[in-house]
């Protein structure tokens, strides 16, 4: 049998009821770890192609398998559930009926691929060896984020023995078209809470109070300094403030407290706690030559995502006989984050970019944006890739 072909057959018979199945989804969207109805909805389909399941990994999580006729590995196919806080704001039939909750991160695209990858490799077990499952996972957008909480949950039995492959929505990417990257390829994301306290008072005697405007806008000067002089220069790194704000306040009161938030990105562990410490270190030192006070608390988001080499190497390769070799580009690294990282962590991994965009048709609008949407035919796609990446990296 053709496997490419075959595949590709199948994936044109049932893409009319995977467009479907994408634009219930995305006109139903719901938010992190609330995605109660969406997982009644892929249990329906999976139980109308009698595929069995096993659910309630983080509340909501479902894993799907379908055993091959011969012994081996086990191959997990992943795809995340969750919608963003956004008011959609396309003009189509099929908009989000939730208000200020939207589908701008693809998960809805990435939930129907899956499902159609299931429904495929379920007609074509004899050539499956071992097994593979499917994971509907909750919860990427929102720490600790759903990746963590089924694998604390036993969702993953055997990681030994196992290879997990993803992929994600990319407008840059013309539909047809699919990008990797091969070992490190996004950040470990922190998100960093400071809390500067001084002594508020009128601001006309500045010299009686301790100014927390002023010690915060040096404690920020302060660690821009962490990426050039602290971080290892070969590792790609990032730290950025997102907000400043006092409790209170008015043109002429020095406030008590001043709170300044931001997120700490890097691609390498070992940098990435010694970071932490500078980061600590440095604030305390910056409040304590103003006589002021801070409190620091850096939370740990995602770790670094990292892409097996060898089985990013051969998905390339099988991509590539799949789409062409002229639809399989290399991408750059990333400094965004991805809860897959858990995954990548326990086992060879490989996250992989799925072209949506269509610029002859102004479909550009980048995730996490009001106007997000795809070219549809990107379902057919990524749909038939992922089901012969997961037979071929069986075999």
């Amino acid at each position: 049998m053709d496997l490419i072909k075959e595949i590709k057959k199948k994936s044109n018979a049932y893409y009319k009821r995977l467009v479907e199945v994408r634009r219930h989804l995305h006109a139903n969207p719901e938010l992190s770890f609330k995605e109660k109805n969406t997982s009644a909805f892929v249990k329906q389909v999976l139980n109308e192609f009698k595929i069995p399941y096993t659910d309630g990994y983080c509340k909501y999580g479902i894993v799907a398998e379908i055993k091959g006729s011969k012994k081996g590995d086990v191959i997990y196919l992943r795809g995340d559930m969750d919608a963003l806080p956004i008011k959609e704001t396309n003009n189509v039939d099929y908009k989000s009926k939730v208000e200020g909750v939207m589908h701008a991160c693809g998960h809805d695209v990435h939930t129907t691929c899956v499902l159609g990858a299931a429904i495929i490799l379920n007609e074509l077990k004899k050539h499956i060896k071992g097994s593979i499952k499917i994971i509907f996972q909750p919860g990427e957008e929102k720490l600790p984020g759903g990746a963590s909480i089924m694998i604390k949950e036993g969702a993953i039995k055997n990681p030994k023995k196992s290879k997990i492959l993803a992929q994600h929505v990319h407008p840059p990417l013309e539909v047809g078209k699919v990008g990797f990257h091969a070992g490190e390829y996004m950040a470990s994301a922190d998100e960093i809470y400071l809390e500067i306290i001084g002594k508020g008072g009128h601001a006309a005697l500045p010299s009686n109070f301790i100014d927390t405007i002023l010690v915060a806008s040096q404690v920020v000067s302060a660690l821009h300094t962490v990426v050039s002089r602290f971080s290892d220069p070969k590792v790609p790194t990032v730290l950025s403030f997102g907000k400043i704000f006092s409790d209170g306040g008015a043109t002429n009161i020095i406030p008590e407290k001043v709170h300044i938030l931001g997120t700490l990105r890097t691609m390498d562990e070992a940098n990435r706690v010694k970071l932490h410490k500078v980061i600590k270190k440095l604030v305390q030192n910056t409040v304590k030559s103003y006589g002021a006070k801070a409190k620091v608390n850096i939370k740990y988001g995602y770790p670094t995502l990292y892409n097996d080499i060898g089985l990013t190497e051969s998905s390339i390769s099988h991509a590539q006989d799949f789409l062409g070799s002229k639809n399989v580009v290399m991408l750059e690294k990333r400094m965004t984050a991805e809860d897959f990282s858990y995954f990548s962590q326990m086992m060879p991994a490989c996250f992989y970019r799925l072209g949506t965009g269509n610029k002859a048709k102004n479909i550009t609008s980048p995730v996490h944006t009001s106007t997000f949407n795809i070219d549809e035919r990107a379902i057919k796609v990524g749909t038939g890739l992922m089901a012969y990446l997961a037979l071929k990296n069986s075999q």
